[in-house]
């Protein structure tokens, strides 16, 4: 990591369990920042997802790199008072507990900004602090099929889940840009601010789309699997071998490459029935069929070979056994209490930099010390 890491120096306090703010602040800790977890006396009931990273939850040792740990009871009086001492100095403070859990606990938005007029507030629920669906639960799945998310997944059978916990994902993402945007925002006001981040409205957002075509043609969607509902020919696609393959046409030059060197039949190109995108959507159904039949004359390699030639875009259906090994895959290890664990590397890649990655925190692992530095009882 460079000598000066760009979050370096700062102090967050999360008070956090499961996904959403686990992944914004495991954000924050892997640039510098000190972060501060505050769980239960059970811990963050991520840690019992599952064993399945050396005997412990791969959620969590994936989320919690970094961080250090303190158990805390906030109905207790010292915790309490402990927490606050830690508000009171710190730069941000994430938590996704329910809506209106601060406010009880005496530590609502009028009582922070007295005690920290610089303290950036980001507060993660599922419906946001209005509104008739404010105390409705809201877990990922949920929010997927809430916000139509798994109305446009799936095949036309059924809708599905996305496989990973996208709407946490992408719930964290909007924090942790909207805390950034804030710190750059404190270097010119000297305050700090407040920040509602609903899943809900995360999921909406990437839902425009959808909605816009749905709201347009007054229909909604197809469910189309692994198609696109704008484009074809775009999908999966079997071989010979029964090897799959997935392709995904963008414009009209690579139509017309696709045609003349994968399916060496030129003409088809200006065919009436798929001369133009609409013309091809529209009559998706014999496109698709008359590209299957001549790949599954082929083998996985030699469909792979014309594809490549004609710079065709196309892809693996790959599992997560299969990207264990794949050959693209970074990696980056970390220490956790059941030993070092290998996981994919961030996205972000800094040329020039050597980033390396703290250790994940047994439960409590620094209570004791954060208790002498803050004030508290140890």
């Amino acid at each position: 990591m460079p000598s000066f890491p760009p979050l370096s120096g700062l102090l967050v306090v999360a008070i956090e369990q499961a996904v959403a703010a686990p992944f914004c602040t495991c954000k924050l800790a892997d640039t510098g920042a000190r972060v501060i977890k505050v769980e239960r006396a059970e811990g963050d009931f991520a840690r019992n997802y599952d064993r399945f990273a050396g005997g412990q939850s791969s959620y969590f040792v994936w989320l919690n790199r970094g961080k250090e740990s303190i158990a805390l009871d906030l109905k207790a009086t010292e915790d309490l008072k402990l927490l606050k001492s830690m508000i009171a100095r710190a730069d941000v403070l994430v938590q996704n507990m329910a809506p209106g859990a601060l406010d009880r606990l005496g530590l609502g938005a009028e009582t922070l900004g007295p005690l920290n007029p610089r303290l950036i507030q980001c507060n993660i629920s599922g419906f946001g602090n209005d509104g008739p669906y404010r105390d409705k639960k809201a877990y990922d799945l949920l929010v997927q099929a809430e916000s139509g998310l798994a109305s446009v997944t799936g095949s036309s059978a059924e809708p599905a889940r996305v496989g990973v916990s996208v709407c946490d994902i992408g719930t964290g993402m909007y924090a942790h840009a909207a805390i950034l945007e804030a710190l750059i925002r404190r270097r010119a006001t000297g305050t700090g601010e407040i920040i509602d981040i609903a899943m809900f409205d995360a999921m909406a957002d990437w839902m425009a789309v959808p909605l816009l075509q749905a709201e347009g043609s007054g229909e909604n969607p197809p469910r189309l699997g692994l198609k696109h509902p704008s484009i074809a020919p775009y999908g999966l696609f079997g071989c010979k071998d029964g090897n799959e393959v997935v392709i995904a046409i963008q414009n009209e030059r690579e139509w017309r490459a696709f045609c003349r060197l994968v399916l060496e039949d030129e003409k088809l190109a200006d065919d009436p029935r798929f001369r133009d995108p609409s013309a091809r959507v529209a009559n998706r159904g014999e496109l698709d069929g008359h590209i299957g039949t001549i790949f599954r004359r082929m083998d996985h390699e030699a469909v792979a070979g014309r594809l490549e030639a004609a710079r065709i875009a196309y892809a693996t259906v790959n599992t997560p056994l299969d990207l264990c090994r794949h050959p693209h895959l970074r990696r980056i290890e970390v220490a956790t209490p059941g030993g070092r664990i290998s996981f994919p590397a961030p996205p972000a890649v800094t040329r020039g930099e050597s980033r390396s990655f703290a250790a994940v925190p047994e439960l409590d692992a620094h209570g004791v010390a954060i208790r002498e530095e803050f004030g508290g009882k140890a």
